[in-house]
This record gives C-alpha cells, structure tokens and sequence, in this order.
C-alpha cells in the first residue's frame, strides 16, 4: 500500500518581536496537524528556542533543516534561515527584527518559486520595520503580487460564514474614490469569480457589491461613485456571465444578515470588508491571495505588541489559515484534474418510461 503523499506547508517567522512565532509553536504544538501535511517553518532555532522556553514548550521539538528535502514528517520542521545572534525584545518594534522577518519571507517565496513547497502561510510582520531596498510594499499582498508577476490578484477574507474581497486594499482612505474605476471594479470582479470557482469549488458563484457612499450615495446626493462607477461595473460584470448584485449600503448590508445569500462579497475598501468581517469570524478568519498561482494565507490579524511575550495570543486564525491551505490545494487539484479530463456531453434522448408496479 503507497504512503499518502502530504503537501509542503511552508510558514513564514514574520516579526520575532510580535506574536508570530508564539501563535506558529502553539498551532504546531497539536501533532495532529501532521496527519495533514509536513509544516515547514522558515527561521531561526535560536528566535524557536527562546519562544520555546518563554512559552514552557520544552518538550516540543522541531527537525532542523537546510533544504526542503530533508523535511520529515513525523515532526514539524524548522529550516534555517540565518544562525546568528538576534536580540529579541517582545512587544518593541525593531528594524533588525523586520530585516529578518524579511530573510524569512524571502527564502520561503525562494521554495514556492522552486516549487519545492506546496502552499505558503505567513505569519503577521511589521509593515514599517520590514521596509529595505528589496521590500518597498505596503504589505504582503503587494509584495507577492510582485514576486508571482499576478497583476490581477486580491486580497480575499475567508471566514465559516462570509468570504470578503477588496476592491482597493492598503490604500489611504482619502485616496480610495480615485483609485475606483470601472475596469478595476470588473477585473476584481472576475478574479473573485475565478477563484471561488477554482479554489472554493463554488460553480456559478453570487457576489453581493457594496457601495461607496452612505445610504449607496441616496441616488447622487451623497456622492456619485454608485451612478458613474459601481453601478455600471456590476452591469458590465453581468454581460461578462458573472452573477453580481448592489450596489448595497455596506452598514444595512450586514445588519440585516444579506451576506448569507452570497457565496462572497467585494467591498470598496479595506476597513469597509474588515470590519465586519472580524467582527462575524471572530479570531478564526484567514487572509487568502486570490490570483496568485500559489496558495497563500496568513490569520487575519496584525503583529500585536501589546500582547507579545505575556503567552495569551490565540493560534486560532494561524491553525485556520494552515488548514486551509490544505483544503485550497486539494481543491485546485481537483479543479485543475476535471478540467484536464472533462465529461463527454451526452444530451438527454427524449424517452418515456412506463412504471411497472
């Protein structure tokens, strides 16, 4: 009998100052995540050992590695980015920790490109101490864009109950209307649909579109993004066959629960779709790439200083977004096999049948 083949979970350190590398040993500290994949965690054993001993988690060993194919996987493992010294200092922002938060992401993404990990998880980094000369990004979204050449990507919250898609994403609020137009809204549009088809297994997809202004603009008194924009894209999606409705008021919207008839919904802006989101999915929501042609996730929450190092961070969303990797990949693979051997259409032969009693 063959041994089932596990996928490559590869797991970025992001900042060891925050609460990343506590929410990654507490999530992997449940070894029956093992009967699902082979986690490989890129970072230090020496940043490991000091969570390790600070989280009382001395008993829980890692298989030390320098190449992807050393990966075992009875443990988890832990391949070496860089040995040397760091001065780790929970809770305070640090441009050292954002150096290697970096070194960590970057030999991570080295492996996806190779192809020698299956999907990537990225734990939460600081937006300004990883700034350097080869991260010039507004976060991880933008940064893998780049990497993976994606143009048409988005950044798409996935939750038990509601899927949510950005329109606009790290954008300053005051520049969001310019950056709406009805190509950016159409495009955005099919790569949601693409990617519930592909990665979510959802057929024919519906799409419930927010508005901009309050009361949707109330018919151009507040605003005519609704009229001149949103309105025209979603009837420029639904010539393109892509099931899409609104634009809705984004507060009424959720108050009176209209997500639950939508497979997702594509907010204008990022506090607008996260919002409510992380208010309805709690702590176990997961922040997924659409449009890359890797599985990426990461929890749905920031760095946290204020609570690194005092041993109280929930590893809910990081366990979350390692579980759905997995399921992301076995859903794209079995995409990508009916594609590549469809059905024969057999129309239906107009018979009648008699009943025998």
């Amino acid at each position: 009998m063959s041994q089932k083949v596990l996928p490559k979970i590869g797991i970025t350190l992001g900042d060891y100052n925050g609460i990343g590398v506590e929410i990654i040993l507490k999530a992997l500290h449940d070894d029956r995540i093992l009967d699902y994949c082979i986690p490989i965690v890129f970072g230090s054993v020496k940043v490991i050992s000091f969570y390790r001993k600070a989280l009382d988690m001395n008993d829980f060993n890692f298989n030390y590695i320098k190449s992807v194919d050393q990966a075992n996987n009875k443990r988890p493992n832990l391949f070496t980015c860089w040995e040397e010294e760091t001065n780790i200092t929970p809770g305070t922002p640090d441009s050292l920790a954002g150096n290697y938060a970096y070194k960590s992401l970057q030999a991570a993404v080295d492996c996806a490109k190779e192809g020698t990990i299956d999907a990537l998880v990225t734990a939460p980094i600081d937006k300004n101490t990883i700034q350097n000369d080869d991260f010039k990004f507004a976060g991880h979204t933008e940064y893998l864009a780049q990497q993976f050449e994606s143009p048409k990507h988005m950044m798409l919250l996935t939750g038990e109950d509601l899927r949510v898609g950005l329109v606009t994403g790290h954008v300053a609020l005051k520049d969001v209307s310019a950056n709406l137009s009805i190509e950016k809204i159409v495009e955005k549009l099919k790569t949601l649909k693409t990617c519930l088809q592909n990665d979510f297994a959802i057929s024919k997809p519906r799409i419930g579109v927010l508005a901009l202004n309050p009361h949707a603009g109330d018919g151009g008194l507040i605003g005519d993004e609704e009229q001149n924009i949103i309105g025209p894209a979603i009837e420029q999606a639904k010539k393109a066959n892509i099931m899409a409705f609104g634009p809705y008021a984004a507060d009424g919207f959720f108050a009176s629960r209209q997500h639950k008839k939508f497979d997702a919904v594509l907010a204008m802006y990022h506090d607008q779709g996260l919002i409510p989101f992380k208010y309805l999915e709690v702590e176990e929501g997961v922040n997924f790439t659409a449009g890359l042609p890797i599985i990426r996730t990461s929890p749905d929450h920031g760095t946290a200083y204020d609570i690194a190092g005092k041993n109280i961070a929930n590893p809910l969303s990081m366990r979350s977004a390692i579980y759905m990797a997995i399921d992301l990949l076995r859903c794209r693979a079995n995409e990508e096999e009916i594609r590549e051997n469809p059905l024969k259409f057999m129309p239906l032969k107009k018979e009648r049948f008699r009943m025998e009693f």
